[in-house]
């Protein structure tokens, strides 16, 4: 007889009323899981030594990117309950996790696996910073906003020199934030391949541009701003000067999120963002 699956729940503290529903959603759960442990909490490494099979994250999208990101090499699945605004990543509500908790917590099909990036920074002779992107990575001109000069290499081969607002390197996952506002593609979130999408460019021919997940993409700062910036999921930030390095790759770990199995695939997509729904007429 398999033994019962080990659960450990994450609240992000910043939510209103996030003590109530930890407490109600544990309650819940005490008699159909092994619940290894609760926290107020974004660091998800508690989880992992508690033995955690899942994860149930109480917050929103950036919740469970946060998460995603403090597990680093040692990723869970995680199960992200919406307590916030769109719930694109969180798919469930606390309703609907009660409902399907059961299948939520045992069924492996429910999981899906997504890339990762790996980002590095260099400046001269300064050792290196790496962050973790779960979402996507943004060069951002930032003040005074005047144009900037990037080269972009691809696996060490010249490709071309972007001039704009910057550039957003992305994940599948991340393909449906910043980068679809910028006219990048909506791309299903296990597809193996990762989302260059110009800002606003100078030329006409920077067009966004999807590479095979083992590309190593290079970027140099060949002009910037006192105030452009490297963005990681909109929660890190580090500034970039002339002459400064980024080097982008698959990370080594995919992380996991459990799907919620009363919707359909695409439910969020056509539900949430409306895509390819007709124009409404008044």
């Amino acid at each position: 007889m398999a033994s019962p699956p080990k659960v450990y729940f994450l609240g992000n503290p910043e939510k209103p009323n996030v003590g109530e529903t930890l407490d109600r959603l544990r309650g819940f759960a005490d008699t159909r899981c092994n619940v290894v442990g609760s926290s107020l909490s974004l660091d998800g490494r508690e989880a992992v030594d508690a033995g955690a099979d899942r994860i149930i994250v109480l917050g929103g999208d950036g919740t469970l990117i946060s998460v995603a990101r403090s597990l680093g090499r040692e990723q869970v699945s995680l199960i992200g309950v919406n307590l916030g605004k769109l719930g694109f990543l969180a798919e469930f509500s606390v309703d609907e996790l009660e409902e399907s908790f059961d299948r939520a917590v045992s069924d492996d099909q429910l999981i899906t696996h997504r890339t990762v990036l790996n980002v590095t920074i260099r400046r001269n002779r300064h050792d290196p910073t790496d962050y973790l992107a779960i979402n996507d990575c943004v060069i951002h001109a930032g003040p005074p906003f005047r144009m900037i000069h990037l080269a972009l290499q691809i696996d060490g081969e010249r490709l071309t020199n972007v001039s704009g607002d910057g550039l957003i390197v992305c994940t599948p996952s991340g393909s449906t934030a910043h980068s679809l506002s910028a006219g990048g593609p909506i791309m299903e979130p296990g597809v193996e391949a990762i989302i260059l999408t110009p800002l606003n460019p100078h030329s006409l021919t920077h067009k966004p541009l999807v590479v095979e997940r083992e590309s190593v993409i290079g970027i140099e700062g060949h002009r910037v701003n006192e105030g452009t910036t490297l963005i990681i999921d909109g929660q890190a930030s580090c500034p970039i000067q002339d002459g400064d390095r980024v080097a982008i790759r698959r990370f080594e770990k995919d992380w996991q999120v459990v799907h919620n199995p009363l919707y359909p695939k695409w439910h969020n997509l056509t539900t949430k963002l409306h895509w390819g729904q007709p124009p409404t007429y008044h």
